[in-house]
């Protein structure tokens, strides 16, 4: 077991009991403030950790690290100088935060490195320079087969031996706090002739997450499923927003476009593989089985409990999903297989989503779609106000984490508010 996820370490720093960043987390991400700024930090309990600080100080000597690498507004950089040498940075944060005595206790009065993170902005700390969405949840896949093809059909001939999947955009990728605008476009009414245009009607969350390429490949290289792994760097929280009613009428014959791309929420921390390593799980038995290229072995799914919370302007909230990752028919080694298996190329900081994450009840479905049956349901509110889909002023907040022997590794959180239409 890696020393940093021992369940028994504990932090000077205090750490609340539902926090979900412990010492054995150490994620990665990109703050700012007013005097300082953008820089690499980490973050313990409710504080982030500036690590050009800390490296400015000597507390990172022998690790062959330059500081310069702190100093950016982005993690590729740090990403770019592989897991050994991302592992050796956690395992000495660890040794730097751990309450216990060592060689680095005598820093604890001399907190400069630490700042409360209600004092700082997080930053999208990718530069994304590509996005993948798949398809990847059965439960999903079989729910939207059911309302809009044949129920006794619901999956598509190609489903269960390939993960599908689409190019998405990355420019409008943003961070979590994020407000998005309600996007514009065409549609088709239901009986009517012609198309319309204007505001979105439909418009839906997806509760997904997403995996972030560590390592790159060349034009023509294939990443084999059994090396899959070493070019998954960490994960983070994604809400791909859709708008349900552009995207049925524009989704023949190429697929989503405008009803996806308006815009994509991810949470600000990248959790590295190696702090989720607790929370591996056997995924769902894959039945016919799968072409060679894409037979997984070992336990590759995760434990990670989502949740979606749905608050109207001026009103408490309300959960209205909980569902887990575990529930992933592909799994993150089989899409990235997958992916390159053509010789597509990856680059450092590229995302992958894993398409919508749906559970096997209703309580789990991954979004509105789902959870109103295309509309044909109503969601209460706690003010009294009803949704089939999301209204303007809604704040959309997804949360992730697992849990095991008394530690919660966690995402923070991925959420965003609806404005009107511009």
């Amino acid at each position: 077991m890696i020393k940093a996820n021992n369940p028994k370490l504990t932090s000077w720093v205090e750490v609340g009991k539902d926090s979900d960043f412990p010492i054995q987390n150490l994620p990665f991400g990109v703050f700012k403030t007013n005097n300082a700024g953008p820089r690499v930090c980490t973050r313990i309990g409710d504080y982030i950790v500036d690590l050009y600080t800390l490296s400015n100080v000597g507390l990172l000597e022998g690790l062959d690290i330059k500081k310069s690498v702190f100093l950016n507004k982005t993690i590729n950089k740090l990403i770019s100088l592989g897991k050994e040498k991302t592992s050796q940075l956690r395992e000495r944060l660890s040794d730097i935060l751990n309450k216990e005595p060592n060689r680095w206790q005598g820093i604890k009065t001399a907190t400069d490195f630490l700042r409360p993170v209600s004092s700082v902005e997080l930053l999208l700390p990718l530069k994304i320079g590509d996005y993948t969405d798949f398809y990847s949840s059965i439960e999903h896949a079989t729910n939207v087969g059911m309302m809009f093809r044949d129920p006794e059909n619901a999956l598509l001939p190609n489903w269960r031996h390939l993960p599908v999947g689409y190019h998405g955009r990355a420019s409008s990728i943003v961070v979590s706090g994020t407000p998005i605008h309600r996007p514009k476009g065409q549609m088709m009414p239901k009986g009517a002739d012609n198309p319309v245009f204007g505001p979105c009607r439909l418009l839906d969350f997806e509760l997904e997450m997403a995996f972030v390429v560590g390592k790159p490949t060349s034009l023509g290289q294939t990443i084999p499923i059994e090396e899959a792994e070493d070019y998954i760097f960490g994960m983070m929280l994604f809400n791909d927003w859709s708008a349900r009613d552009i995207q049925k009428w524009e989704y023949v014959p190429l697929g989503p476009f405008l009803g996806k791309n308006f815009g994509s929420t991810v949470s600000p921390w990248v959790v590295t593989l190696e702090a989720l390593e607790p929370f591996r799980v056997a995924g769902p038995v894959q039945d016919p089985e799968v072409l060679p290229y894409l037979r997984s072995k070992g336990e590759k799914n995760y434990d990670i409990q989502l949740e979606v919370n749905i608050q109207p302007e001026g009103s408490a909230g309300k959960v209205v999903s909980r569902s887990n990752f575990k529930y992933m028919y592909w799994n993150m080694c089989q899409q990235l297989a997958h992916h390159t298996v053509n010789g597509c190329n990856v680059n450092i900081g590229d995302l992958c989503a894993s398409g919508t994450i749906s559970g096997p009840t209703p309580d789990s479905y991954g979004s509105m779609l789902e959870i109103s049956w295309a509309g044909s349901k109503t969601i209460e509110m706690p003010d009294g106000s009803e949704r089939k889909f999301l209204k303007d002023g809604d704040t959309v907040t997804m949360k992730g984490w697992g849990e095991k022997d008394g530690v919660r590794i966690g995402f923070g959180e991925a959420s965003g508010k609806i404005l009107p239409a511009l």
